[in-house]
């Protein structure tokens, strides 16, 4: 018998409000089919694909009073949370500026205001980032032009996301994309910079992404499959023409593609990226005079390549012919095969090279060796060297340098303990200059302190992990930790600050942070042991960790807590079935947790995209077997889970909110342990919650103080 909605939504919130029982939701038996095997799936209709179901709404609502009701008492703790984070932010913040054909570009912020403006001021003598920043600082903006007061334009939307895309080579016009859901399809706009006006130009069901050609009058722009979200096309448009007549440039038939368009370095060539988990294909054209794309080198299987050109030839980081850590190759001007390629940087197993950056008199190249990041400085004469760092454990990362014939190079650095900051150095004359580091109000750094430990796992593989608290925190198995962990698709959780992180450390815990297989912290051998049939290292690997860290006596037993969102949601679930008396409190956002299911089902957005990440269940028994072998949801079992804060946005496009949803209807259904489990939903929300920058931090708030009343940490 189903129950008239309104009837459902009374009955579950005036249950949820007076007996503080959580919601208990109607099971409908249905059968997920595959060529290999069947599986129950009784909370299959909460998915809902308009997110219009009156009964699958009113039970996230239910759920969401039930959340209230549990956490009403801890609000002041909230509240002084909250507080604390906000308190560390200098609200009237901006960033440096960046010079780039004749101006300066930032973003700044007003205070109490939730978005940030993006401005310029045109160039003169005398005006730099350190004078710009000065003047932002004292409020003085005169000479400023407003190009997005994303303030402005987020009033009367519950979600917004609002950004710059793209300046005209003229400087006149400029693309800008929004989001008023939090979906991630963006509507594409045009403002003229001249007169200030939006032009009728608005190209919705966009991936965010588009490139002007040098006329300043057509730019080209990826339209999305509105079903999958796939970035499906792109297209070309001219400006007072209708989007709907716009040409299709190049479709993508292969749906494991993604596709993003841009302009090289030199500013030469317009160019077309298609990037699969294990291969890539790059198309350019004159951004001059645009017309056919050629092939850079055509896409094969296992042969991945990024490329960018400068002056007369192309550099090329690739994997190919066995290099795993890739190596830099270069090509002449109008290379269309592998055959053009010549080797310049060698491949060495013992350093990845993760990007580089090309500029007149030099190349800088980001690589990573020993877990760590490093800057590398290749000059014509092929003499190198590596900028230094002090810290042993720390963030180093090449910033944004608009310029490339500048002697000057941007790199930003940051720590555990060590707030962001941007400096920048002169090739030539080893001159360095720090720019700016992030202002946090309060903040000491000198009471905490970060350290690198290697812990052992269980197949003798060395994990790194880094740690920080305060400098009085005493080592003797008594403190509370909190552990975080992602560990896919070879995305590295680098060191960096965290002004949130401080309150806790603030209570006495300790954080933690490991770099566990699935991320390339350690090179592509680190990611490629971390996916597909090896994915089980990720869970083992936390699990390790947090033994080790016990057992070290940095925390105590019952008083551990682990944090992971999206596919660390994944990892959340799994080490919730797996060790799940490790852990005292799991807080898991937007997780993706019925990995089976939905990676059965090529409908749902970024599924066939992902089969070289996960596996193709469809396709592979073998790799049906695998994930349906750790699969949380698929794996709750009759046990005593710790208390868990699941997180989802209703909106989500990357892990859509019934995966969640369901979880935790089926885990109340089989926990046989007395913690609470509480699943928040941001009815307006997408995968990255909800908008403005100080929401986040009540969303944070709210979080950490579950966590904290769990883990006796007040």
């Amino acid at each position: 018998m189903h129950l008239n909605p309104l009837l459902l939504t009374l009955v579950l919130t005036m249950t949820t409000l007076h007996a503080q029982t959580p919601p208990d939701v109607e099971k409908r038996p249905h059968t997920v089919t595959s060529p290999h095997g069947e599986r129950q799936d009784e909370y299959y209709w909460l998915r809902d694909d308009e997110r219009k179901d009156p009964q699958m709404l009113a039970y996230l609502n239910a759920e969401n009073a039930y959340a209230d009701a549990v956490l009403a008492p801890l609000q002041a703790q909230e509240d002084k949370l909250y507080d604390e984070i906000v308190a560390r932010i200098k609200q009237d913040d901006s960033s440096v500026p960046e010079r780039d054909r004749g101006y300066w570009y930032y973003t700044r912020f007003e205070t109490g205001k939730d978005y940030p403006v993006h401005a310029r001021r045109a160039d003169r003598v005398g005006l730099d980032a350190v004078s710009i920043q000065a003047a932002n600082n004292s409020g003085d903006f005169v000479g400023e032009e407003i190009l997005l007061n994303v303030n402005a334009l987020a009033e009367g939307h519950d979600y917004y996301s609002a950004s710059m895309v793209d300046i005209s080579k003229d400087n006149q016009k400029m693309l800008w994309a929004d989001d008023t859901n939090g979906r991630r399809q963006y509507t594409l706009r045009v403002t003229d910079l001249a007169s200030g006006k939006r032009l009728a130009d608005e190209i919705p069901g966009t991936n965010g992404d588009a490139v002007w050609a040098d006329d300043g009058q057509t730019f080209y722009y990826i339209e999305n499959d509105p079903d999958t979200l796939l970035s499906k096309r792109v297209k070309k448009h001219t400006l007072g023409s209708d989007p709907k007549t716009d040409p299709v440039v190049y479709e993508e038939g292969d749906d494991s593609y993604y596709l993003g368009v841009g302009r090289t370095r030199d500013e030469k060539y317009l160019t077309i990226h298609a990037s699969s988990t294990v291969s890539d294909e790059l198309r350019y054209t004159p951004a001059a005079n645009p017309g056919e794309f050629k092939i850079l080198t055509p896409r094969e299987r296992d042969l991945e390549y990024d490329a960018d050109h400068y002056g007369d030839r192309w550099i090329i980081r690739t994997n190919a012919d066995g290099a795993r850590n890739f190596k830099l190759m270069t090509a002449r001007d109008d290379a269309t095969a592998r055959a053009d390629w010549q080797e310049w940087i060698a491949h060495d197993p013992a350093i990845y090279i993760e990007y580089f950056e090309t500029f007149a008199d030099y190349t800088a190249i980001g690589e990573r060796s020993d877990g760590l990041d490093r800057i590398r400085i290749v000059k014509k004469d092929g003499q190198s060297e590596y900028l230094k760092a002090d810290e042993p454990a720390y963030t180093m990362g090449i910033s944004s340098n608009p310029e490339p014939d500048s002697d000057w190079l941007r790199y930003s650095y940051t720590s555990l303990t060590t707030p962001a900051i941007v400096y920048e150095t002169n090739i030539k004359t080893g001159e360095r200059r720090q720019l700016k580091q992030q202002p946090v109000p309060g903040y000491d750094a000198s009471n905490y302190t970060t350290e690198r430990v290697w812990v052992p796992a269980r197949d003798g593989t060395k994990i790194p992990v880094s740690l920080v608290y305060r400098k009085d925190f005493k080592r003797d198995g008594s403190a509370a930790m909190l552990q975080y962990g992602y560990g896919s698709y070879g995305a590295s959780m680098d060191p960096a600050f965290s002004a949130s992180i401080i309150s806790l450390l603030d209570r006495g815990m300790i954080y933690a942070l490991a770099h566990i297989r699935g991320g390339q912290e350690m090179g592509r051998a680190w990611y490629e042991d971390g996916k597909l049939l090896h994915k089980k290292n990720t869970f083992t690997d936390f699990i390790d960790v947090t033994r080790w860290l016990v057992a070290e006596k940095y925390a105590a037993k019952d008083r551990v807590a682990a944090l992971g969102g999206s596919a660390g949601g994944l990892l959340m679930g799994a080490v919730a079935n797996m060790a799940p008396e490790d852990y005292r409190v799991i807080l898991s956002q937007v997780p993706f947790v019925d990995v089976v299911t939905t990676m059965l089902d090529p409908s749902i957005p970024l599924t066939t995209n992902e089969y070289d990440e996960w596996g193709n269940p469809e396709a592979s028994a073998e790799s049906y077997a695998y994930m349906l072998s750790y699969s949380p949801y698929d794996n709750l079992k009759a046990q005593a889970y710790p208390a868990m804060f699941v997180g989802t946005g209703l909106w989500d496009s990357q892990v859509q909110y019934w995966e969640p949803a369901k979880y935790v209807a089926r885990l109340r259904d089989v926990n046989t342990g007395k913690h609470p489990v509480i699943l928040r939903t941001n009815m307006e929300a997408g995968h990255g919650g909800k908008s403005g920058r100080f929401q986040r931090y009540r969303e944070i708030a709210e979080m950490y103080a579950f966590m904290l009343e769990q883990l006796n940490a007040k």
